[in-house]
């Protein structure tokens, strides 16, 4: 069980109150049907999640420096090299002959960009 510290009750004041109407509200603007039963189950759902959130915010992590992962994972790098062929390479002449411009194997495009 984690006990809350006055300071953080004076500080974060996160015991927030929802509504069934609030519910209501965001399922309308979200536009889903929700019934007064599933917007009573959402609320108390939620407020679950509030809960949570409140017992999170409690623990001290003076200190604690973030995480990008939660594990420490590096990847294996390889060498970057060319590995296959492109089949499209053998054909580059075919596929340039009707462009308007090629220079080295590139298309020639114009500038459109100042």
């Amino acid at each position: 069980m984690i006990l809350y510290s006055a300071l953080f009750l004076h500080r974060f004041a996160l015991i927030m109150a929802l509504s069934v109407d609030d519910v209501q509200r965001a399922a309308h603007l979200a536009r889903i049907e929700i019934t007064a039963a599933e917007a009573i189950d959402v609320r108390n759902k939620l407020e679950g999640v509030f809960r949570l959130i409140e017992r999170m915010r409690a623990v001290d992590t003076t200190g604690i420096v973030p995480m990008s992962h939660a594990q420490d994972v590096s990847l294996p790098l390889r060498e970057d090299r060319v590995t296959e062929s492109d089949p499209h390479c053998y054909q580059r002449d075919l596929y340039q002959r009707n462009a308007p411009a090629v220079e080295n194997g590139l298309y020639r495009v114009p500038k459109v960009i100042e």
